[in-house]
């Protein structure tokens, strides 16, 4: 749970060689399927002739291995999963039934004095939650946190894929909190891990100090991939270290995971009473995370794009790779890193590499398309694109706690020229790019040239043929083996600028990015 001011521990070797995720073998032994529905009752025996009435009731009788299939229709029933699967015997699976929708609706239901969820999960294992539609769940309590899925405990090989979550909504003012989907790592001595999150929409979520889907804490070997997070009042992907979840401080941070494919959009905090009519929530943030990998996504008309920060002095959001993102028309930077004042952490040993910024800063901010904030370590900024809006502004550093970080092989552009072009750098404001190379020391070896973009107007941020991003940039392992098409991210032998490797279509088809 925040709020931003203006402006286990072993990760899988896939992770490290692919940066994808490889689930565990599942060998179910007799497993059985049950049914619910809304015309069925707890005293059937959960056949699709005699279903159960409620989910709970399913959840109290299933066994490792068992499936419960929901038939379509509203259930106003906020459920707790009370067991798990195992390796041997599979998931438990909550699935909503083929070609229909089985909705959760919290519209007559008072959320307990604690955290409350749709589906909670606590201390479970092996779990499905599948097809699901989570809804109206509601407090004006600023006690009370209601959420659509809640995971938390000693939980691990939790799927949560296929849902759509929204209306879940804090009315308490600027004391209240919300969350759409949230997995809380509270256990110092059992990590919760192996946790996909896939496939789900967030919207319409009403969040007060805190987000639409988070990891916070003891919380390693994550997959985050191709949800569709929008129209929420703040942050909308979050990944949180050292706020106290578990008391063990050296397990108190997500880490080792991989935030894939998603899309990200309408992230504001404009009308949110926590923030008071600032804007200042991320599409996705890093927050005291470590060893994270953000890469495919598309992020854009939010306040920050993505940002990878620490709100706690004395800690650091570390080791995060952010490659192969979209980022454009945001309100503020397309990427903040940094603490946002003197008093926060540090981002140290980062990359941020072939991504493609467009336009950032829309609101004109002062921010530009990259926000480097307070203490920021030995992080890489290279092999990226960075397309300015009409006030040319690339970059802002309003601190000179700066130290080791490498800015090379990026391309700039704006159409004034680049003359025009303005850079902050440890405070000093450099305007034109010679200026800007002289005086910092930074981006010796990169171009400032019109990257020759397929469409501005939709946008379309793929490369024409002609463009001199082609081959211009460093081949590095931290580039990762697909750009954000997830075509090979090698071509030709060199590595091209941006999110995109250049490759000739069999025909031109150009749509707004976020229809593809």
């Amino acid at each position: 749970m925040k709020k931003l001011a203006w402006l286990g521990l072993t990760l899988t070797a896939v992770y490290l060689t692919t940066g994808c995720y490889e689930e565990t073998n599942r060998v179910q032994a007799a497993p059985t399927t049950y049914y619910v529905a809304t015309t069925g009752s707890d005293g059937n025996p959960g056949t699709l002739a005699e279903p159960w009435g409620t989910i709970q009731h399913a959840a109290d009788n299933m066994s490792a291995g068992d499936t419960v299939l929901v038939r379509g229709g509203i259930y106003e029933e906020a459920v707790t999963i009370n067991v798990s699967g195992s390796a041997v015997d599979g998931d438990v699976i909550f699935r909503s039934y083929v070609g229909e929708t089985a909705v959760l609706d919290g519209s007559n239901l008072t959320v307990p004095n604690s955290d409350s969820a749709l589906f909670l999960i606590d201390s479970q294992s092996y779990v499905t939650i599948d097809g699901f539609e989570l809804r109206n769940y509601r407090s004006s309590n600023s006690n009370r946190v209601p959420m659509g899925i809640y995971v938390a405990g000693t939980a691990d090989h939790i799927t949560l894929q296929n849902n759509t979550v929204h209306a879940i909504e804090t009315t308490a003012g600027a004391s209240g909190n919300a969350h759409g989907i949230a997995v809380y790592g509270t256990e110092s001595t059992s990590t919760i891990t192996e946790i996909v999150i896939r496939n789900n929409e967030l919207f319409d979520l009403k969040l007060g100090n805190s987000e639409a889907m988070v990891l916070n804490g003891n919380v390693s070997d994550f997959l985050i991939e191709g949800n569709v997070v929008h129209d929420n009042d703040n942050i909308g992907i979050d990944l949180i270290g050292f706020e106290g979840t578990a008391s063990n401080t050296a397990v108190d941070q997500a880490r080792d995971g991989v935030v894939r494919g998603n899309i990200v959009y309408n992230i504001d905090t404009i009308t949110n009473p926590a923030y008071g009519g600032e804007q200042s929530a991320a599409g996705i943030y890093v927050d005291g995370g470590t060893r994270i990998t953000i890469e495919q996504n598309q992020v854009y008309q939010s306040n920050f794009g993505i940002e990878i920060a620490s709100e706690h002095s004395g800690r650091a959001t570390s080791e995060i790779i952010v490659r192969n993102n979209l980022l454009y028309h945001n309100h503020s930077a397309g990427l903040a890193m940094g603490g946002y004042d003197t008093n926060r952490g540090s981002t140290e040993d980062c990359f941020i590499v072939n991504n493609t910024f467009f336009e950032n800063d829309s609101n004109h901010t002062g921010a530009g398309e990259l926000y480097v904030q307070f203490d920021t370590q030995n992080n890489v900024i290279k092999n990226n694109i960075f397309y300015a809006n009409g006030q040319n502004l690339f970059m802002s550093n309003e601190y000179t706690q700066n130290s080791g970080n490498v800015l090379d092989s990026n391309l700039f552009f704006a159409t004034a020229g680049a003359a025009a072009g303005e850079w902050q750098w440890k405070t000093v404001t450099y305007q034109g790019f010679t200026a800007y190379q002289s005086g910092t020391g930074n981006d010796a070896h990169s171009l400032f040239a019109n990257p020759l973009l397929a469409h501005t107007s939709l946008p379309d941020l793929h490369l024409l043929v002609s463009s001199p991003a082609i081959d211009a940039g460093e081949n590095l392992t931290e580039a990762g083996s697909a750009d954000f098409d997830g075509n090979g991210r090698v071509n030709n032998g060199r590595i091209d600028l941006g999110a995109y490797e250049f490759v000739v279509l069999t025909e031109a088809v150009f749509l707004p990015l976020a229809q593809k």
